[in-house]
C-alpha cells in the first residue's frame, strides 16, 4: 500500500526518532509499503518519519544511480546491488573531505541543492530480520545514507545549507507546507487547509 509522504513543515520530520523491538506491530507490512510508497515516487531512500512515523527505519536502494557513465566500474556496482532496509541505525564514523552533491528529498519536492558530506561512512543498523551489521560506505552509496540517516534524527538537507539559501528557499518552502506545488505522488501537507 503506497502511503502518504509528509511533506516539509510537519514536527514528525524533526523529531529524533525512537528505537524499534523485532515485535514492532506489523514491521514486515510497514516495511513494504515503505519501499511500494518510494518506489512509488522515484525515489532512491525513504526513512519511516517521512511516511509520519518517528522510529528508527530508512531503506536505500541506489540502483537508479548505477547508469551514471562518469562513475567508476566498481561504484556503479556496489550502486547497482545496494538495496537494503536499517533498523536503530548508528552513524559511528564519518571520514575524508567534504563534498558537494545536488540532493533533492522527496518531502521537499521541487527543492535541490547542494549539500556537503564527508565521503566514507561506518555504519551500525539491524536489518529487517534483526540481524546486527557494521558497513563500511563510500561516495554516492555513504551520501544516500547520510541523507536518510539525518531523517531519523530529526535533520533535513535543507539545515546544511547556507543561510543566505535559506533565505533564498523560504517561500518555497512554504508553500510546500501549505500543498501549494504540485507532486505526481501522495503527500500529507501540515498547514492544508481543512476542507478544501
Amino acid at each position: 500500500m503506497i502511503l502518504p509522504i509528509t511533506a516539509y513543515g510537519d514536527p514528525v520530520l524533526r523529531k529524533k526518532a525512537k528505537d524499534i523491538s523485532a515485535d514492532y506491530p506489523k514491521l514486515k507490512e510497514l516495511i513494504e509499503n515503505m519501499w511500494e510508497t518510494m518506489y512509488g515516487a522515484y525515489g532512491v531512500g525513504l526513512a519511516a518519519p517521512q511516511v509520519g512515523l518517528p522510529i528508527r527505519i530508512f531503506m536505500v536502494d541506489t540502483s537508479p544511480f548505477a547508469e551514471d557513465e562518469d562513475l567508476t566500474e566498481e561504484e556503479r556496482e556496489e550502486l547497482a546491488s545496494l538495496k537494503k532496509v536499517f533498523i536503530n541505525a548508528r552513524i559511528l564514523e564519518e571520514n575524508g573531505d567534504e563534498w558537494a552533491f545536488n540532493e533533492g528529498c522527496l518531502s521537499i519536492p521541487d527543492i535541490r541543492e547542494d549539500v556537503f558530506r564527508k565521503p566514507e561512512i561506518s555504519i551500525e543498523y539491524y536489518d529487517e530480520d534483526f540481524n546486527k551489521h557494521t558497513e563500511n560506505y563510500k561516495g554516492l552509496a555513504a551520501r544516500v545514507i547520510q541523507h536518510e540517516f539525518d531523517h531519523i534524527e530529526g535533520i533535513l538537507f535543507t539545515d546544511k545549507l547556507s543561510s543566505l539559501k535559506k533565505r533564498l528557499i523560504k517561500g518555497k518552502l512554504t508553500s510546500i507546507s501549505k500543498g501549494k506545488i504540485q507532486v505526481d505522488y501522495r503527500m500529507k501537507f501540515p498547514e492544508l487547509k481543512k476542507g478544501r
